[in-house]
């Protein structure tokens, strides 16, 4: 919330309207001329009762007994100090001596003045009435108030154990594949080998400095993307088609780090085989204000069904990572195309509104 914001809720609070009325009706009662000084006193008392009975609601009785004891007594402890109030009020017009003041004051040769304690009565219960039902409705806002920021503090440190979760789950499962992929290249290309555990080196300075943070830049996830397909490319036949397209000049935008892997990762889990013609095309372009990455790759018999069977945790986790971080934001489409033989995965991400 910026600052305008609070103060904009501070000055049209009930209490600060409150306050204020009470301030503009003794202003105006105190700017009569020509009354008795026992009347300017009398009319202090008044607007600091039910000022007191505001703020001794607002601040202890609500707090208090609402909560605990709701009903009869918190009641009749409201009712009990509108009567205390009234008692108070008119015991000290009385000492000072109000109705003598007044008497003095408005009789008449041929009229002489009454006093109407009734008339006070009701006005002092009504108005201290009326207070304590303003000062009730802004302790229930307060407490609504306060709970909703409770229960927004405890999402959000929710939501942060659960995205610290999914992370901690995706990172191992990653450096599961790739120690799989050098494994494989020991026993046939130990030169690939040694070359792959320097990328690996490389990639886990990116996993392990870049993904504590809750952003990064678009373009150190585009060097990783690239790096892991470099990886990938050591272990695949030299006619496996990997292609990966890049926008020319794209926006340097924050981005969710290793949010495009577990797609890529798919894409050479399901879509390459050591038999028949295989391909891999990624492509990450910005179009209407929106960043797209876009992954197609080849399908065969018997992959088909697995894909329906288990998407993988990676691509699990990044669905929910998506749904924690960018909450109606962006678009994941996934097609199986079975007569092409083909697989493509599209995220379309709403970057300007997140």
């Amino acid at each position: 919330m910026d600052r305008r914001m609070r103060i904009f809720k501070a000055i049209f609070s009930i209490d600060f309207v409150a306050m204020l009325a009470l301030a503009v009706w003794l202003f105006y009662q105190l700017s009569k001329g020509g009354m008795p000084s026992q009347y300017y006193m009398k009319q202090v008392l008044e607007n600091l009762t039910f000022a007191g009975l505001y703020f001794a609601n607002l601040l202890f009785f609500y707090p208090k007994l609402a909560n605990k004891y709701w009903g009869v007594a918190y009641l009749a402890v409201l009712v009990f100090i509108v009567w205390l109030a009234v008692v108070i009020n008119l015991y000290f017009g009385d000492l000072i001596g109000l109705d003598e003041a007044y008497i003095k004051h408005f009789s008449k040769p041929d009229f002489t003045y009454r006093p109407n304690n009734h008339w006070t009565k009701t006005w002092i219960t009504v108005l201290s009435a009326i207070m304590l039902g303003l000062s009730y409705v802004s302790s229930v806002a307060k407490k609504l108030q306060k709970n909703q920021l409770a229960f927004e503090v405890s999402e959000k440190e929710r939501v942060g154990a659960e995205l610290a979760f999914l992370k901690a789950q995706i990172n191992p499962h990653f450096f599961f594949n790739t120690l799989h992929t050098i494994y494989a290249l020991m026993d046939t290309n130990i030169p690939s080998a040694k070359s792959s555990i320097y990328s690996l080196s490389h990639m886990m300075r990116y996993v392990l400095y870049e993904t504590q943070n809750e952003k990064t830049l678009l373009s150190k996830e585009v060097e990783f993307i690239e790096d892991y397909i470099a990886l990938m490319k050591v272990r695949i036949a030299p006619d496996v088609q990997v292609i990966f397209e890049k926008q020319t000049g794209f926006r340097d935008l924050p981005i969710a780090p290793m949010l495009f892997l577990p797609f890529v990762e798919n894409a050479f889990k399901h879509g390459i085989s050591a038999v028949h013609p295989s391909y891999v095309y990624i492509e990450l372009f910005e179009k209407d204000k929106k960043l797209v990455f876009g992954v197609r790759n080849s399908l065969f018999v018997g992959l088909s069904k697995q894909l329906d069977e288990e998407s993988g945790i990676g691509i699990l986790n990044t669905k929910r990572r998506l749904d924690l971080m960018y909450p109606g934001k962006y678009e994941l489409i996934t097609e199986k195309d079975d007569f092409a033989k083909e697989f493509v995965v599209t995220l379309t991400l709403n970057i300007d509104e997140h």
